[in-house]
């Protein structure tokens, strides 16, 4: 077997869903300069806060959603694992989670005691922002220096329009498409506004209704919105979707802060206000299935769209291990550029 491993990195869970476990896990999310972008005593000060209630909530909403095998997104995250091996046959392939277990650290480490000097480095998140991959990737630098590790790394860079990864959303989802639907939304994970314009020192970033969509290349590289809107675009157009059936809208907001617009429960009433009776809810920012989907969309979203007058909330699984993604997965990875 030859020395070039991947490494799949996602997100990653609590360890339980014992309050905890989940007031570990969101300190270290929360405690990460990248997610939380304030000076160090003032995002100690605020997550100090969120901790006092937000832990036994969490934890609630966990254990709504939890298998028995664990953590959804553990496990979904795990199968993909188990799938990319019999693709990848350049040399092991192994998962790591950014915030819990296990650990980038503790991956890396194992890779190098086995030999691997290259590592093809794959954070599964479609869209660029500072949140997702940047974090990913500075945690693997901080890694190789404080162990001294002797590896280089290719880097999967966001795949927002890449055809491999439309392609596999559209297969996955066009089942539940093709089964009649009155709307479509397409929920991706929401940012604070000031994540796009520190990355957009241009000042192009929400300046206007269309400034995603003229978005010059060096602002589209790190415009997380404009990313999503390329996204959905791209894949309404493969499912020959007309504009009125479908839209865009941005989930999990937290704290005080303007977060990039429109909301996902203000697209929910919206669209129950307007006789929308049988709605599908896509996430593609998500390539698996986690607390953000099953609770937030398929349980809280539901709920929300009921009351407001709709009547059933569809929620189209993520990529998960759908062999098509697995596929794309293997391509896009194969091409990653060398960059560390």
């Amino acid at each position: 077997m030859s020395n070039h491993a991947l490494l799949l990195v996602n997100l990653g869970s609590p360890a339980s869903t014992a309050v905890a476990d989940v007031r570990r896990y969101l300190n270290q999310f929360l405690m990460d300069p990248y997610v939380v972008d304030l000076p160090w005593p003032l995002r100690r000060l605020l997550v100090s806060l969120i901790l006092i209630k937000r832990p036994a909530a969490s934890a609630h909403a966990y254990a709504s959603i939890w298998w028995e095998q664990g953590s959804p997104l553990t496990v979904l995250s795990k199968r993909l694992q188990d799938a990319m091996r019999a693709q990848w046959t350049q040399g092991p392939v192994e998962l790591a989670m950014r915030y819990g277990e296990p650990s980038i650290d503790t991956v890396l480490q194992r890779l190098a005691a086995q030999g691997v000097q290259r590592v093809t480095l794959a954070p599964l998140y479609p869209q660029f922002a500072d949140s997702t991959t940047t974090t990913v990737i500075e945690e693997v630098k901080r890694v190789v220096r404080a162990r001294s590790l002797d590896m280089s790394f290719s880097i999967l860079p966001p795949f927002y329009d890449q055809p491999e990864y439309l392609d596999a959303l559209v297969d996955s989802a066009k089942p539940y498409l093709d089964q009649g639907f009155d709307h479509l939304l397409l929920s991706f994970h929401g940012l604070p506004e000031r994540h796009l314009h520190k990355l957009d020192p241009g000042g192009h970033c929400l300046k206007d209704a269309d400034c995603c969509r003229a978005a010059p290349p060096e602002v589209l590289a790190t415009c997380y919105r404009a990313q999503c809107l390329r996204s959905a675009e791209a894949f309404a157009a493969r499912m020959g979707l007309r504009a009125e059936q479908w839209s865009v809208a941005f989930q999990s907001r937290l704290g005080r802060a303007k977060w990039i617009e429109p909301y996902t429960e203000a697209r929910l009433e919206a669209l129950a206000g307007q006789g929308v009776k049988k709605l599908l809810v896509m996430c593609p920012a998500f390539v698996a299935d986690c607390i953000e989907t099953l609770e937030e969309i398929g349980d809280r979203g539901l709920e929300q769209f009921q009351q407001a007058g709709g009547e059933t909330l569809q929620l189209i699984p993520c990529l998960n291990d759908h062999p098509s993604w697995v596929t794309a997965l293997k391509r896009l990875s194969e091409r990653a550029p060398l960059m560390l």
